[in-house]
């Protein structure tokens, strides 16, 4: 898959508002300052198509992109670090279930793990919400840049190990060495 288009849409607070009936999403979910909006960037060789902070928890609400005019890609509020009170933190936890069990149209979810941190209890919890509502995924290790090279697939099955995929499943990305892109894409091709 090649992107050669991509253009920010609409960014949406309540899931109800959820508008598209007719293309395929693909979903970006993961802890507060894993890289989505990087990643995001780096697919659609864009630099400020999705917003990039270096706060955590900058996406407050549902951002959608279409890309190649055919599908979106959904980047989702990220949890863990977020800052702000519990009933904004319940808000944002509302707002994502919301939208993985009514979007129609969601065909993947991109589970994003940091390779430098552990896979959290967080990351655990949605990756079982994924299994338990057959909301297919795969998990993206973002950052792979941060660890030698030689340690890097070692990384990647420990960590499908411990979450309990297969390898195949799992891909190693870093935005700033341009590692993964092109796998990532081939598998996204499948669904889209």
């Amino acid at each position: 898959m090649n992107i050669i288009s991509s253009y920010f849409i609409i960014s949406l607070g309540q899931s109800s508002n959820v508008s598209n009936k007719e293309l395929n999403e693909i979903a970006f979910v993961g802890r507060s300052n894993v890289g989505k909006s990087s990643l995001i960037n780096y697919l659609t060789n864009r630099k400020n198509l999705a917003r990039t902070s270096r706060t955590p928890g900058r996406t407050r609400l549902i951002n959608y992109f279409l890309i190649n005019k055919s599908f979106y890609f959904v980047d989702l509020p990220g949890y863990g670090f977020a800052q702000g009170n519990k009933t904004e933190q319940l808000a944002w936890k509302k707002l994502m279930e919301n939208y993985l069990q009514k979007s129609k149209k969601l065909v993947l979810v991109c589970v994003l793990l940091d390779i430098r941190r552990e896979v959290s209890e967080l990351d655990m919890k949605m990756i079982s919400y994924l299994h338990s509502y057959n909301i297919p995924f795969i998990v993206i290790i973002t950052k792979a840049d941060k660890i030698a090279k030689s340690k890097q697939k070692c990384m990647a099955n420990s960590i499908a190990n411990q979450i309990g995929i297969g390898v195949e499943n799992v891909f190693l990305c870093s935005s700033e060495e341009q590692i993964g892109k092109e796998k990532i894409l081939e598998k996204f091709e499948q669904f889209v």
